[in-house]
C-alpha cells in the first residue's frame, strides 16, 4: 500500500483512512455531509496526491498526444488545460485525463491513480516519435482547494492574481512561500477553486499555510467520500464506475471531447458509431421515492425488464434525494423517461434528468 506524503497529517487530524487505488487515503474527517457542504458553500482542501503526472517534452509531443487523445490538443494554448480521454483500440476508454500545455513543446498529463501504470504503458507503446516521457507521479503532490471562497481565502499566499486565472487555465507562480508551483483553476467538484501541484517535500508547508490563510473562512480538510458526492451531483464521470475499458466515449456522453477533425486511436470505429448511433447511453436519474441507488444496481422498466445498470449512486447532500448515473437502452434515455431502480427486491420509481443535478 502506497502512502501520500501527508499521511501523518491526515492521521493526526483523525481522518478515517481506507485503501483506494493502491494508496492509503483519507475518506472522511468529520463526516461526508458536513464536508460536502463546506465545499459547496465555503472552502475545503482535498489531498489528491495519489493522482499520476506524466511530462511529455519534444517537438513531437503534440503529435503523440493527438494520436492517443480523443480531444484536439492542438487548440491548447500555453497556460491552458483540456479534459480528454484515451480511447483504446476496442471501442472503450483507457482513462480520462487533463492535459496541460506548460511550454511550446511540453505537456503535463494528469491521470487517475488506479491507471498510472496502465496509462504509462499505453502511451509509451504508441510513442514511436522519440518524445521524451517522464513519469513524475511519485515525486509530485496535489492539493485541491475547492469552494466559492477559494479565491478570497488563498489570495494572500501568492503574487498571482487568482481571480484572473480562467477556468481550465493555470499559472506557474509562487504559492505559500514556494516557487514554481502550478496553480490551476480546475477541480472535480463544480464549486470552483484551484488545484495546486508541488513537489512532495513542499506539500506540508503548503498545506499548513493554506489552513492558516483559510482559518477565518472556515476552511476544512475534505475526504474522498465527499469528493465523490460532489462530483456526482455535477454528473461528472468517475473512471472505473461510469467509464472503463468497455464503455465508448460516445455512450458516456463524452462526444464533446471526441473530435473527428483529426485521426486518433480507433477514431474510424468511433466515427462509424457516431454515424450509426449508440445502442445505450449514460444518463442521470433521480429517485421519486426514498432510497439510495448504488453501483451495479439493476435499472428496470415498469414491467420489471432489465434495461441497464447503475454505475454511480448516492443520497445527494445538497439535494436531499437519491441520484445516480447509469447506462440504459437508448429508448429509455430521454429526459423525463420513467425508469425503476431495483433496490434489494423493490423497484423504486425514478426519472431520467438532465445533469448537472446540482445547479448553483
Amino acid at each position: 500500500m502506497k502512502q501520500v506524503p501527508l499521511q501523518h497529517v491526515h492521521e493526526a487530524l483523525g481522518a478515517k483512512m481506507v485503501p483506494f487505488a493502491g494508496f492509503n487515503m483519507p475518506v472522511q474527517y468529520e463526516g461526508v455531509n458536513i464536508e460536502h457542504e463546506t465545499v459547496r458553500n465555503g472552502v475545503g482542501v482535498f489531498d489528491v496526491s495519489h493522482m499520476g503526472e506524466f511530462l511529455l517534452t519534444g517537438e513531437k509531443a503534440l503529435d503523440l498526444i493527438q494520436k492517443v487523445s480523443s480531444n484536439d490538443a492542438s487548440v491548447i494554448k500555453i497556460g491552458k488545460a483540456q479534459y480528454a480521454c484515451l480511447p483504446n483500440d476496442k471501442g472503450g476508454i483507457v482513462d480520462d485525463l487533463i492535459i496541460y500545455r506548460i511550454k511550446e513543446d511540453q505537456y503535463l498529463l494528469v491521470v487517475n491513480a488506479s491507471n498510472i501504470d496502465k496509462d504509462w504503458d499505453w502511451i509509451s507503446k504508441h510513442n514511436d516519435m522519440g518524445v521524451d516521457m517522464r513519469n513524475l507521479s511519485d515525486d509530485y503532490a496535489l492539493l485541491a482547494i475547492q469552494g466559492p471562497k477559494s479565491i478570497e481565502a488563498m489570495q494572500s499566499l501568492t503574487s498571482a492574481n487568482l481571480s484572473e486565472i480562467p477556468f481550465y487555465g493555470f499559472e506557474v507562480a509562487d504559492f505559500a512561500g514556494i516557487d514554481n508551483v502550478i496553480i490551476s483553476a480546475t477541480g472535480y467538484t463544480g464549486s470552483g477553486g484551484f488545484e495546486i501541484y508541488c513537489k512532495n517535500d513542499e506539500v506540508e508547508q503548503i498545506w499548513n499555510k493554506v489552513f492558516e490563510a483559510g482559518k477565518s473562512f472556515g476552511i476544512k480538510p475534505i475526504g474522498l467520500a465527499a469528493r465523490d458526492t460532489l462530483r456526482l451531483e455535477m454528473g461528472f464521470c468517475l473512471y472505473g464506475n461510469d467509464i472503463d475499458d468497455t464503455t465508448s466515449p460516445l455512450e458516456a456522453g463524452l462526444g464533446w471531447v471526441t473530435k473527428f477533425t483529426k485521426d486518433f486511436i480507433n477514431s474510424d470505429n468511433l466515427k462509424k458509431q457516431k454515424e450509426e448511433g449508440v445502442k445505450r447511453k449514460l444518463v442521470g436519474f433521480e429517485l421519486l421515492e426514498k432510497g439510495i441507488p448504488r453501483h451495479d444496481y439493476e435499472i428496470v422498466d415498469k414491467n420489471g425488464n432489465t434495461i441497464g445498470k447503475v454505475t454511480s449512486g448516492t443520497m445527494a447532500p445538497s439535494l436531499g434525494k437519491g441520484i445516480g448515473l447509469g447506462y440504459v437502452a437508448m429508448e429509455h434515455s430521454k429526459v423525463d423517461s420513467e425508469i425503476y431502480i431495483r433496490i434489494r427486491k423493490n423497484d423504486v420509481p425514478a426519472k431520467v434528468v438532465k445533469t448537472p443535478f446540482y445547479k448553483k
